[in-house]
């Protein structure tokens, strides 16, 4: 079975060659799409001194969904895996894609961070809305037949956070199968993706709300969904304040950017269920894409 493993990458020179050189070692016949941009670290460089790089797709204004469909477009295969830059490939990886690729639409699985005590890992989370069973995917670490990529338009290029759980619904709405095989692992080693990053509560709640009123409508089980994660994260941050850990005013700025990203993605969700009545819900998808590559390295 032929694969292509599409790595969207930015400013991480060094995580992306470690990657790289993980798929070249555990699959080394696949096609390899890099979508780079606008990294300033020297990249791109690095890049072409390799050999085991198909395509070098050079992106001007990059969102990483914007970059998931780059990959898409340009790859010629009928398996599409997406591979996050700060992660590798294991040596079982490989053949739980093609096991899971036979009978599954996608397949998925988990990411092992080594810790200084040992080894955190993932598992299967899934959902049911609306009589819809949603199993999510790791979109730095899944695979997929091109038929739901192509019959989806790929990702929802309006999201900046989020992309591979709202493809997740739209995939079950088609009744597309996920599956996840704790075989198809990727390693991420300690301090590859920086530390903890700071939650960005404004595109978090912007992001949920157009998913779910984008694939549901407004519902009243959407609003309480929404209503339900509002309220647990604000009586986590209340926490943080009165244990000294975060000051009243961040709480207080943190809840008017839930409010008004909530109010902002919902309405924007209910835009785009008007604009693609479709069963694929995706408006701004790959065929609509206006992030177009500034340069493509084809070496096939």
């Amino acid at each position: 079975m032929n694969i292509s493993v599409v790595v969207p990458t930015l400013n991480a020179r060094d995580e992306l060659a470690g990657s790289l050189d993980a798929i070249a070692e555990h699959v080394p016949d696949a096609e390899v799409i890099v979508v780079n941009g606008p990294s300033a670290d020297g990249t791109t460089g690095m890049v072409q001194e390799r050999d085991d790089v198909d395509v070098l797709v050079e992106m001007a204004d990059r969102t990483i969904n914007a970059a998931r469909n780059a990959g898409i477009t340009h790859a010629s295969t009928d398996v599409i895996a997406m591979v996050n830059h700060t992660l590798s490939v294991t040596e079982s990886w490989y053949d739980a894609v093609l096991e899971g690729l036979i009978e599954y639409d996608v397949v998925t699985g988990p990411t092992h961070t080594q810790l200084t005590a040992g080894i955190e890992t993932e598992n299967v989370e899934s959902r049911t809305i609306k009589g819809r069973t949603v199993t999510y995917f790791n979109g730095g670490n899944v695979a997929f037949r091109r038929e739901p990529l192509e019959e989806l338009d790929g990702f929802d290029e309006y999201l900046e956070i989020g992309g591979a759980r709202d493809l997740a619904h739209r995939l079950a709405g088609l009744e597309f199968d996920v599956t996840w095989d704790d075989e198809m692992a990727v390693r991420r080693d300690v301090g590859a993706d920086g530390g903890e990053t700071e939650t960005n509560w404004g595109w978090k709640y912007r992001s949920l709300s157009y998913r779910l009123v984008k694939n549901y409508g407004l519902r009243p089980t959407v609003a309480r969904r929404l209503l339900g994660h509002a309220g647990s994260d604000a009586l986590a941050e209340l926490r943080a304040v009165v244990s000294g850990d975060a000051r009243p005013s961040e709480w207080l700025g943190t809840g008017r950017d839930v409010v008004v990203n909530l109010a902002g993605g919902t309405k924007d969700g209910l835009v785009a269920r008007r604009l693609d009545r479709t069963d694929r819900r995706n408006p701004r998808g790959e065929s609509a894409s206006t992030n177009r590559p500034v340069t493509v390295y084809d070496w096939r």
